[in-house]
């Protein structure tokens, strides 16, 4: 059986890394403004939400600085290296993109094999050392729950279900560590790592019985 899975970061990721990569050689100074979210959408083609992300994470990371009325300021150098480190690491595990497809070719049943994967990729990458011991739990979005396109951050899933999300399944992609603005799109597939009531509470939480 062959397939056409495909190992990405989501797009707000990629420019905010692109955004951090050109800061960290000296493209930019710290002080310097920079693009305002329709300058990123329209020179990375990308939607103005989109845009919005990228920006938001490099302010969670205390790259640039937001404040209203200022635009986005360069605030620091050090963590733009810090950030353009943590993501290369990130980035290794597509070179297990080759060993994915060589499995998945090799068995009749993609899933099973797909979870045998997906918990090497854990295995080899430190980011997810401290979450090996538990086995990543899934779940399918539907039209049912009252989430759809809403982001994890929007719901406080983390702060409701004490469960961390690790990849998506998208159509034939997989995104990995989609973070705090994962969008519940129909028909993804998430899947979350906590402890062993954690499936029961996602579930719960994404699909509340109405009363």
């Amino acid at each position: 059986m062959k397939t056409n899975l495909k190992i990405t970061s989501p797009r707000y990721q990629q420019i905010a890394a692109d955004i951090a990569a050109k800061i960290a050689e000296g493209k930019y100074n710290t002080g310097d403004k920079i693009y305002a979210r329709s300058s990123i959408a329209s020179q990375y083609g990308v939607s103005s939400e989109t845009a919005r992300r990228a920006i938001c994470v490099l302010s969670d990371l205390d790259i640039v600085d937001t404040t209203k009325g200022s635009g986005v300021i360069i605030k620091s150098y050090d963590n733009a290296i810090k950030f353009i480190k943590q993501y290369d690491d990130i980035k290794t595990i597509n070179n297990l993109k080759g060993e994915l497809i060589e499995s998945v070719e090799r068995q009749k049943s993609e899933m099973k094999i797909f979870s045998n994967c997906l918990s090497e990729l854990i295995d080899k990458t430190d980011r997810f050392r401290s979450i090996n011991p538990f086995v990543p739990f899934q779940i399918e979005v539907t039209c049912e729950t009252p989430f759809i396109n809403k982001s994890a951050a929007d719901v406080n899933f983390w702060h409701n279900t004490s469960a961390t999300i690790i990849a998506i399944k998208r159509r034939n992609s997989l995104l990995m560590s989609p973070g705090p603005y994962a969008v519940f799109y129909e028909k993804d597939i998430f899947y979350f790592v906590g402890d062993e009531d954690c499936s029961e509470r996602v579930r719960n939480f994404l699909y509340p019985i109405k009363v």
